[in-house]
């Protein structure tokens, strides 16, 4: 008769729990990481450990220890002793198969030994997990296990279940009922799986060429923090970037395991291309600080003093004058119309071009002004609908009206292509303060600086 294994039936009721959820499985599910939990203390109970050959080990003295030598540890001699064995030193010995051909599980089991963040076998075991669950291969790694006695040696048969046959058989039916579930995870977010199964929130964060993003970084064991966000920079205008983020890939190569300047001389390499960035970010889900960051934090503590984690754009304000769509600010304001100023666009005709258009008492209209990377979008307010584009090269100037703080224009290129030179015009806008004024005035002159490779 089997005996009862409590990991067993935790596991059961874990996979039950997921089931209920209902739907793809994903990260945010709160019963994922302590599933995976249970499955690895199932894949690691009874294990083996292994004698090995240590090299660079030894026995310093040359008589023997039973004829009263007294010995010691040298670290020039080959020695031989027990290394910890874990789950993934199974799994990356696994047969390929009779055809030779790469099979779904062959193919997990080689993503998993090739992954650059994960660099313990206990991140490689873990990371093939991840694809497994989401490749519906964790039953098929369990059946070829048992179907290679050398493998299943790993496994002392009276304490693991993995290695006794009446437990394994209940264990392959709680595999398949997974087999049967989808799963929707994020498999690149891997670089902390080395340490937990808590995974960090990670986001995409691309931008447009420029000459400075305006980030200072500092290297903390192999990864690569944002320690400030230098104001009026690229990446303060994007509002994403945070001090104490992490940069875990630029442009799809891996920043784990990082030497010192390695990030900036990546970007110094795709100097003028547009940037996409892998964050992961210091604040988990619950608002606090993402725990297995903590004694990276210390260090950082240590060697910069005057270090803050950053809890949110400085940019970014709160009121009724402004509006998140997207996940970007946008701005409420007044649109008061346009006028033609000739074939010149410098500030100076902002005095005279202001006046001109409030002298016409045309009707307001409401709508949203966003400031991007590389344009700024016009909106009507109540439907959204996009009224007008104008990238930063078109734009040739703007500013603050004088008379009034919360009133600016900025004045556009009207037929930048024509052979006969351009022409432009002044759009005129009231926003809410004279704060947000200055704000939106700040955030598209920094856009003129940062589109210069657009030129």
């Amino acid at each position: 008769m089997a005996r009862k294994e409590s990991l067993l039936s935790a596991f059961k009721g874990g996979v039950l729990r997921l089931r209920e959820d209902g739907g793809p499985c994903s990260d945010t599910s709160p019963h994922l990481a302590s599933l995976c939990q249970l499955l690895e203390c199932i894949l690691r109970k009874g294990l083996r450990r292994e004698w090995s050959f240590v090299p660079g080990w030894g026995v310093a003295a040359s008589r023997c220890p039973w004829r009263g030598a007294s010995v010691s540890l040298s670290p020039t001699e080959p020695a031989w002793g027990f290394r910890r064995r874990d789950y993934w030193h199974w799994l990356e010995q696994l047969p390929t198969g009779d055809s030779g051909r790469p099979t779904p599980l062959s193919i997990s089991i080689q993503k998993a030994g090739s992954c650059e963040k994960a660099r313990t076998a206990q991140g490689r075991g873990r990371y093939f997990l991840r694809l497994a669950l989401q490749g519906k291969v964790l039953a098929a790694a369990v059946q070829q296990l048992a179907q290679t006695p050398r493998l299943l040696e790993f496994y002392d048969p009276v304490s693991s279940i993995l290695g006794n046959e009446d437990l394994l058989e209940p264990f392959l039916s709680l595999l398949l009922v997974v087999t049967e579930m989808d799963f929707s995870l994020d498999l690149q977010n891997c670089s902390f799986l080395d340490e937990s199964w808590l995974l960090p929130v990670c986001i995409t964060y691309e931008t447009v060429p420029c000459r400075a993003l305006g980030m200072v970084l500092r290297y903390v064991d192999g990864r690569v923090f944002v320690t400030e966000v230098l104001p009026e920079s690229q990446v303060e205008v994007d509002e994403v970037v945070l001090a104490g983020d992490i940069l875990d890939e630029i442009n799809g190569c891996s920043l784990r395991n990082a030497y010192s300047g390695q990030a900036g001389a990546m970007l110094q390499k795709l100097k003028g291309q547009p940037l996409s960035f892998r964050l992961l970010r210091w604040q988990w889900h619950d608002g606090g600080v993402y725990e297995p960051l903590l004694p990276y934090l210390k260090v950082l503590k240590e060697k910069e003093p005057r270090f803050q984690l950053q809890r949110s754009p400085r940019c970014r304000g709160e009121g009724e004058s402004q509006r998140l769509q997207g996940g970007r600010l946008l701005y409420n304001l007044r649109y008061l119309g346009r006028t033609s100023i000739g074939e010149y666009g410098g500030k100076e005709v902002l005095d005279r071009a202001i006046p001109a258009v409030l002298e016409r008492h045309s009707a307001a209209r409401e709508v949203l002004f966003d400031v991007k990377e590389a344009e700024v979008l016009i909106q009507e307010k109540t439907s959204s609908k996009l009224l007008c584009r104008y990238p930063y090269p078109t734009i040739s100037c703007v500013g603050r009206y004088v008379d009034s703080s919360n009133l600016f224009a900025f004045c556009v290129a009207t037929s930048p292509e024509s052979p006969d030179g351009s022409t432009f015009d002044c759009l005129v806008f009231a926003s809410s303060s004279e704060q947000e004024c200055e704000e939106i005035i700040r955030r598209m002159a920094a856009g003129f600086k940062h589109t210069e490779w657009f030129v």
